[in-house]
């Protein structure tokens, strides 16, 4: 999937970055992290300091001193995030406070995506363009963004087009060294390159955007015909025009598509060892049209169109050749506004309607999968409102109602209310109290309903059930933090979720025990009850101009209530730490992120258990022309990396990985 030209490209990077890494320009640095200015939470902006809804925030900085490629490599280093590959496929998803993906909701600008497997948005998908920041509250929030927001939201914020002329180009590239698939060790076995143009001036804009990201995938045997990471390529394209008729008054329209192809190849399968794989092709077309109105009078609306069309095509193949071809056609559509205004000098409410269609249709080998053999579609039709009362000048409530009506499942109300209580001592020490409570509620959709994942390949079958119940949820917040000048802060979050009816796959006994092929069959199912608890802890310190430090900790419980035994693949215990700082080369910035999980069940029931990792990224930022960057980076410094003969180890797939880069701006602002 990649030519010779581009490789000799991307690997001749390597002695050129290094080389350049020696020499001297301008620091890299920007402060200010609790004055980030955040929307998710409460729908209106407010600073990370201040809103009462606890955010955290990926912020443009650091996702530009971190190099990350996507939306996946953004969020890795996000405290008590944990991101989980997706069985078959080379993707990621997003868990938040033990409650997993497909209770995660994932925007961008508040708008939902579509999932190309099971219920999860996969991350890795989602391209680092145009990226203004990426906001992350976690715990119900259902009375705000509705259905599958029960565990939280991560929000991709994307900038708006400036003034001026502008073009942006950065390219990469990296080896796994004794892992690269080709066996060459100083091969370059993943590579990526980004490209931007704008112009605009006091009342339009046009943006035009691309990225395009390679792997060859991860291979410990390169001999062998099992490939452990996948091939994939990955391609993204994003036109987006702005258009301000007034001071008050904001058009925006955003057109994408995205295409990816990868290949799998594995041979343990059930009955004797065959080599097999799997190629799967997907494509997203997105168009989105968006306002923002207000009268300058306090009155502000804002509203949304969307519609996505989606494909993922799959077929498996053999030395007999190629068999098992899906194709699974997706689409979603949806309308959301809200209009916001004063209400005396005390209290700002906000009153907003979405309307949501989704569609789906799945064949193999041109016969539908479905039942009854048609398209499946649902629609929704959601109303809320949200009031903001500023009690005193340090006391803010928020609190919501929305209400939803389903094609399917009817009727449900999702309240929420949070408060802040802040604290100022006069001598630079500030502090605070946040505390929330939230009601979540999500409707099955219709993969987990109608869906039929057939990956007896890899020994398992996972169907849909027509049957399943909503699930819902109450999730208790409560937390204290403080900050001394904005230079240093602490932030400490105990949070509690009760989940009843929740959605898991279950062994199907009765039709693995009808087959012959020693294949398991499991089925979605409505577990009457779970619990996750914890607590969630934050410390950072600004030390000086382009000095910083702060680390996070999390811990984890959780509880299947009918059985007494922990939910699988949450870990107890996370730590988070990253250091930011200068050399004494004038222009050599250097970050180090390091991460830490604990062993994990894999079948809390047998007592099985993934063991616990610890991880270190290491980056140089290097500011040759105020136009040019050179950096350079190794991920996982400490080759955490399972064992690939072990099915309970779930430790990550990639081992070390080098890789050397540059980007360049140009034009003016």
């Amino acid at each position: 999937m990649k030519s010779s030209t581009y490789r000799w490209l991307f690997t001749g990077l390597y002695p050129l970055t290094f080389f350049a890494l020696a020499v001297a320009s301008a620091p890299l640095y920007a402060a200010g992290y609790l004055d980030e200015l955040v929307v998710t939470g409460t729908r209106s902006e407010r600073t990370v300091l201040d809103t009462p809804v606890r955010t955290e925030v990926v912020t443009a900085r650091e996702i530009e001193k971190t190099h990350a490629r996507n939306l996946k490599e953004a969020l890795i280093n996000v405290p008590g995030l944990q991101l989980r590959e997706i069985h078959g496929k080379p993707g990621y998803e997003v868990w938040l406070q033990g409650i997993d993906a497909d209770r995660v909701l994932v925007l961008v600008d508040g708008m939902p995506l579509s999932a190309t497997t099971g219920s999860a948005i996969d991350v890795s998908q989602l391209a680092m363009l145009d990226i203004e920041r990426i906001e992350v509250v976690k715990g119900a929030v259902s009375a705000q963004y509705g259905s599958a927001a029960m565990g939280g939201v991560v929000n991709v914020i994307t900038r708006g087009v400036g003034p001026g002329i502008t073009g942006m180009f950065s390219a990469d590239a990296g080896t796994y060294g004794d892992q690269n698939p080709s066996g060459e060790k100083w091969d370059a076995a993943r590579y990526s390159g980004r490209a931007a143009v704008s112009a605009g001036n006091e009342q339009w804009g046009v943006r035009v955007s691309g990225s395009s990201q390679h792997s060859d995938g991860i291979d410990p045997e390169p001999e062998t015909w099992a490939r452990p990471g996948d091939e994939y390529d990955r391609n993204d394209a994003t036109v987006r025009l702005d258009w301000l008729p007034a001071g008050n008054n904001k058009l925006s329209w955003t057109g994408s598509v995205f295409d990816e192809s990868s290949s799998s190849r594995f041979s343990a399968l059930p009955g004797g060892t065959i080599n097999q794989g799997k190629d799967e092709d997907v494509r997203r077309l997105r168009t989105t049209l968006s306002g923002d109105h207000g009268n300058g009078n306090g009155l502000r609306g804002n509203w949304a169109l969307l519609h996505e069309q989606l494909s993922d095509d799959t077929s498996k193949f053999s030395v007999a050749g190629t068999f098992d071809r899906r194709e699974a056609d997706i689409s979603l559509s949806q309308a959301s506004g809200h209009i916001e205004s004063a209400v005396g000098d005390a209290h700002s409410v906000q009153i907003g309607a979405d309307l949501r269609r989704e569609t789906l249709e799945q064949y193999k080998d041109g016969v539908s999968e479905l039942a009854s053999n048609e398209e499946f579609s649902r629609e929704g039709y959601e109303l809320w409102a949200q009031d903001t009362w500023f009690v005193m000048d340090n006391l803010e409530i928020v609190s919501g109602l929305r209400g939803q009506r389903d094609s399917d499942f009817g009727n449900h109300l999702a309240p929420k209310i949070n408060a802040r209580l802040g604290f100022e001592d006069g001598e630079g020490f500030d502090s605070f109290i946040r505390a929330g409570v939230g009601s979540g509620y999500r409707v099955p959709n219709l993969k987990e309903r109608h869906y039929r994942f057939d990956h007896s390949q890899l020994g398992y079958i996972v169907n849909g059930n027509p049957e399943l119940e909503p699930e819902s949820s109450v999730s208790y917040q409560l937390g204290i933090g403080g900050h001394f000048e904005k230079k240093i802060w602490f932030d400490v979050n105990g949070f509690f979720n009760d989940i009843d009816d929740l959605i898991q796959t279950a062994a199907d006994q009765e039709a693995t025990d009808a087959r012959t092929d020693n294949v398991q069959v499991y089925r979605y199912s409505n577990i009457d009850q779970a619990r996750t608890w914890g607590v969630e802890s934050t410390v950072g310190w600004e030390i000086s101009k382009g000095w910083r430090v702060s680390a996070g900790y999390t811990w984890t419980e959780t509880e299947d209530v009918a059985t007494g035994i922990d939910l699988n693949r949450r870990p107890q215990h996370q730590l988070q730490a990253s250091i930011d700082g200068l050399t004494g080369v004038h222009g050599l910035s250097w970050s180090v992120r390091a991460r830490n999980q604990s062993s994990e069940y894999v079948d809390s029931s047998l007592g099985r258990k993934s063991p616990a990792y610890s991880a270190v990224d290491f980056k140089l930022n290097y500011r040759l022309l105020p136009e040019l960057k050179l950096f350079a980076g190794i991920d996982n410094l400490t080759d955490a990396q399972r064992d690939f003969s072990d099915p309970d180890d779930f430790q990550p797939i990639a081992g070390r990985f080098l890789y050397t880069g540059f980007s360049m701006t140009l034009g003016s602002q």
